[in-house]
Formats: C-alpha cells, structure tokens, sequence
C-alpha cells in the first residue's frame, strides 16, 4: 500500500512536469508527451522498487486472502473460558467496582455456566470425593485477582473431567491460596470464576468485537504443549539434551538419552510419551534447548524437529516476529535488574517487575513459553539485538544480503519501536512480560488487563489498524474449571493417559494421530480445556459469539490461509483438521469501532464509528 501510494505520487508529480515541459518547448500540447512519459516511470519504477529494497518487503503490498495485511497474536497464560466467561454477559456489579452493562442486543446463546442453574446450583464437584474443596461455582471479586496456580499437567487434566462427568476438579488439579477465606483457601479455588467487573476489558472487547465459545487447546497438559500447537501444530518430534550430571525436576538423576532406561523414565516422570516408531511427544513444560536462558546448566532440555509457521514465513519472505517481554538482555529495567536468571549470575531472577496488584518481583522472561527457542529455525538462544528498527522483521538486513542476528526474535519494546516508526510486521507473536502474561502464580487477571489494554490502545492509533487484526488467546487453561469436556478427536492410549480409564484416553481401538514420521503415535489427546479466544479488528464481527470448534492450532491455519494460499505444515500437524475462525469476521462491514479503554478498570474511555 505505502509503495503503492509512493508510485501513485511520484507518477502523478512526472506527468504534471512533462506536460509543462512539453508545452514550454512547443507552445502547446500538440506532441506527443507518452515517450518522455515513458522515460520517467521507469525512473519512478526504479525508486519505488529501491525504496522496497531499502526498507524491506511491505506487508501491504503481499497478496492475501482478506483484507488483513498485520495479525497480532497475544499469547496469554492459563485461563479456562468459564473462568473468565462463566456469567458472561451477566455481571454482579457490586459498589466498588467498575460495572459492566451488556448491550441491548448481546446475545444469550453462549455455553457457559448460565447454560443450565444445575451448573452453578447443584454442580457435579459437590461431589464428596472433592473433601473440603467440594464447591460449586463461585465469582471471585477483584480482591482475588491473584489467583493459586492450579495443576495443569496432561493426566490430571484427564483425570479431572472424570470420564466425563467432570466432577474431580478440586481432587485432581485444585489449589488453594494460603490464607484465603473460604473456598479460596481450598482446592476449591478452582471453581472460581471472574466477571465483567474484574476482567472488565475482556468482556468490553467480546461485547464490541468476536469471540469463540468453543475454543480449545489441542491436546490436554501445561504451556509448553500449547505453545507448540499454536506454533506447530505438533508436539511430536521432541529431542531431549540432558547434560552429564542432569536430573529431572524431582531430583531423579536422567538416565543416557536415547537408551531404553531413558524412554521409560522420561514417561513415568510425565514428561513426554514414547511411541513405536521411537518418536517422543512432549506433554510436559521443559526449558527449550536452544536458550541461553534455559538452566540450570545441569536441566534436561528439549528441542523440537517439526516444521513450524515460522519456516513457512520465512520461506515465503513475509515479515514477522516474536516479541516477548524481558527478552533483551542488555536492557536495564527501572529497579536495577538485567539479564536472565541463569545467563546472568549475578542476577538472580533476571529482568524483573514490581506488580502494583501484589507487589512482587517477578522475572520478566520465562522460557518455556517460548516457541521460537525450541526450534533451531526461528530460536534466537543469544537473544542477539536486531541492526536497526527497519530490521525487525526481516530475515535480512534491509538493502543487504547480510542476515540479521536476531532471527525474527525481539523484546516487547522492539514491537512499540518498530510499529510505532511505521514498521509494522505482517505477523507478530506477543509474550506480555511475565507480571502481565494472565499466568496465575506470577501473574494476575488485573495486571494481565493492564497490559493487553495498553497493547491495543496502541494499536489502533496506528494507520495500519484498518488492515489489522488482534488475535487473543491462551496456551492452557490453569486446570481451572470449565464445564465442557469435549468429544475425543485426537484418541491417546499410554500410561500418561487417564480420561476414560488408565492408560485411555478416547474410545479403545480408535487410531491415534500421526507424527512426524507418518506413524501413529501417542501423546496427542486432546482437544482438552477450553480458553478464551477473542478477535478483535476492525473487520470482526461486532457483539459475536462463534459456536465453531477451534482450537490453537488454529492461529496457524489463518496465517497459512491468508498469506500463504493455504499451505499446510504436514507431518501430522492439526493445523490440516482444525476448525477455521473465518466466521468471526465480516470483510464487507463498512464500519466499524474504535474503542479505548482504561488500562486499570478495563472501562470504556471512548467509542467512536470509524470507516473500514
């Protein structure tokens, strides 16, 4: 678009100047002024053409399906949709608290615990079985924004849906807080749900743009998985690395990789499954191999051999980039710190945050949530800087063949700086800094607001936002309840697997997906908790809720359709079977709106009607 209208000027400011020029020497227009016309854009195709040289490919300019030319990815952490969606729109509204009022027309077809009275009334976890954590549904205020970190691993996940019945929440992942009153202070925690009067942002956003109430991860288990199918689509493939010395994070020493002692550990310590072909999949979360910041130096490590969408990216010359809070190690943050934990010793946690929620220090880099680190295609292990803010997201340096250290791979600020100077990527992938990634434990649901608020107030100040849309998510649910357990469509049957029975997850007999070598294999089951996923652009439909299943491999399938003519990543990735997110948007709406909000109380500041 921006060469375009450069081309548009320049053409326009050449004929203007011929035409005088031919009229000063003749006296009139009776010649012919195309030939020196000609002459002068092919000038004007030389400088545009050096001008997209210079700075790089132009998202505007690539072809794509839909009018999308910029996709923001916000990959938030461990939140379950009845969680944060539970009463949606229906809040308490108590004094005190920002209110939420529902638009007129806010439709009342969602799935969530208002589905049935049954759900909040007389809820399959008073089961006894739960003991003290034996609860039903509860709204949790503003006061319990931060939230225990529940359990969250592949089996007990399985375990908690209870073949269905999903009746052993508070017995298989339930955590409570130390001092909470009541339930809060049980397993029964995680029963707790938000409203608008907390995540207040969040349902602004759903009423003002579109949602999915059928949205999951793709297979059960924590963040590390999750990333990797949004990324990959697959979580086979795992190379272990385990250093002379190594233990697993119960202080088990890690047999020799590769042996038969090794296979049969690294499954009973429930940190990947073995399958025939003598693949591994990974279900647990383990520091990505190719990361200064992965430690300590005696840590197993894990690298991953599928392809990703950062290949096909590349491939394809698009620009792109991971930005991730804390991820320049040569920034020093306002309270002295720098670095990560264990590149920088003298820093004991690295880059940090004081929350003004909590007030903990938190560590601003964690790198199991990394995608790109795990592939040595698109990791950046030395957190090398960019040449430039014309760099960012560009796999060379631009007007150069040299290629820019940093691999499509920045901080957060890198994102601001570079979107801000009119460098917008055509995809970006965002990792809040850990204090405001949503992630229970190190995080919390206003922090978390804080900082997706500011993201998206930015954006759409932006001239690109007519072209852009926002994509909101999660790479696991916490184990926090949500009372949909979904139909099996990835079957798993090993001793990680525990959703109809030991060792059973999906009906006996059904086949198991394929992995990277065309072989069944196990690990894979899924999909498993359903998350938030909200779109936001000026293109989305407003006030929707899409019953479509999705899931997180569904991010990648939308990038392949729209800039890639719907290129799959093969080698069993579910991005080939997932649902599509094409329905929440409306590419022929002619308005659309403009909304600001509060970074704090998530309240709407302002709303206006813009022209799309």
């Amino acid at each position: 678009m921006k060469n375009l209208k450069l081309k548009s000027a320049l053409l326009s400011s050449a004929a203007a100047i011929v035409v005088a020029a031919t009229f000063a020497t003749s006296g009139s227009l009776a010649g012919n002024p195309a030939n020196e016309l000609s002459a002068v854009e092919n000038l004007v195709n030389d400088v545009t053409s050096n001008a997209k040289k210079a700075g790089g490919t132009d998202p505007n300019s690539l072809k794509t399906k839909t009018p999308i030319k910029h996709l923001v990815i916000v990959f938030n952490e461990n939140r379950s949709f009845d969680h944060y969606f539970g009463t949606y729109p229906n809040a308490l509204n108590p004094e005190g608290e920002p209110v939420f009022e529902p638009a007129r027309n806010t439709s009342r077809n969602i799935n969530n615990l208002l589905s049935s009275p049954a759900l909040l009334d007389n809820n399959p976890n008073l089961n006894a079985a739960n003991g003290a954590g034996a609860v039903n549904p509860f709204r949790l205020d503003r006061t319990q924004a931060d939230t225990a970190d529940q359990s969250h691993n592949y089996t007990k996940e399985q375990l908690a849906f209870d073949g269905g019945k999903n009746d052993l929440f508070p017995l298989d992942v339930g955590k409570g807080s130390n001092g909470g009153a009541g339930a809060f202070g049980t397993t029964g925690q995680v029963m707790g749900y938000f409203d608008g009067n907390t995540v207040t942002a969040l349902w602004n956003y759903a009423q003002n743009f579109a949602m999915s109430d059928n949205a999951y991860t793709d297979t059960y288990g924590p963040s590390t998985p999750g990333l990797l199918n949004m990324w990959a689509g697959q979580t086979n493939g795992a190379v272990f690395t385990a250093p002379a010395g190594a233990k697993f994070f119960d202080g088990t020493v890690v047999p020799p990789v590769g042996s038969a002692a090794f296979t049969t550990a690294i499954l009973a310590e429930g940190d990947a499954v073995p399958s025939p072909d003598g693949s591994l999949t990974l279900i647990q979360d383990i520091d990505p191999t190719f990361d200064i910041c992965s430690g300590p130096a005696t840590n197993l490590t894990v690298g991953m051999t599928s392809k990703n969408i950062g290949d096909f990216l590349n491939a394809a010359n698009i620009p792109w980039g991971s930005f991730v809070g804390g991820f320049n190690l040569q920034t020093i943050n306002n309270n002295g710190s720098t670095g990560c934990r264990f590149a920088n010793p003298g820093q004991t946690g690295g880059r940090s945050n004081i929350s003004s929620v909590t007030g903990r220090t938190v560590s601003d880099y964690i790198q199991h949530h990394m995608w790109f680190q795990y592939f040595q295609s698109t990791a950046n292990p030395n957190h090398l800087r960019p040449t430039s803010t014309k760099a960012i997201g560009h796999t060379a340096v631009p007007g150069t063949n040299k290629v820019d250290p940093a691999n499509h791979a920045y901080d957060l600020e890198d994102f601001f700086a570079a979107v801000g100077s009119g460098n917008f990527p055509a995809v970006s992938f965002i990792k809040q800094s850990a204090f405001q990634d949503g992630h229970p434990g190190n995080s919390n649901s206003l922090d978390e607001q804080t900082g997706l608020v500011n993201l998206i107030n930015f954006l759409q100040e932006q001239p690109d936002w007519e072209s852009t849309a926002v994509i909101f998510t999660y790479d696991d649910s916490d184990g926090q309840y949500d009372h949909v357990a979904p139909a099996i469509k990835s079957a798993s049957f090993s001793a990680a697997d525990a959703a109809n029975g030991t060792g059973n997850c999906g009906v006996p007999g059904t086949a198991e997906p394929t992995g990277l070598s065309g072989q069944q294999v196990a690990g894979r089951c899924g999909p498993g908790f359903r998350i938030p996923f909200l779109v936001i652009s000026p293109f989305a439909k407003k006030n929707f809720v899409s019953h479509t299943q999705i899931t997180q491999a569904s991010v990648t399938q939308f990038i392949e359709d729209n800039w890639l003519n719907g290129e799959r990543l093969g080698g069993g990735s579910f991005d080939a079977t997932t649902g599509s997110i094409a329905d929440m948007f409306d590419f022929t709406q002619k308005k659309s709106t403009k909304l600001i909000l509060d970074p704090s109380s998530g309240t709407v500041d302002s709303k206006s009607k813009i022209n799309n």
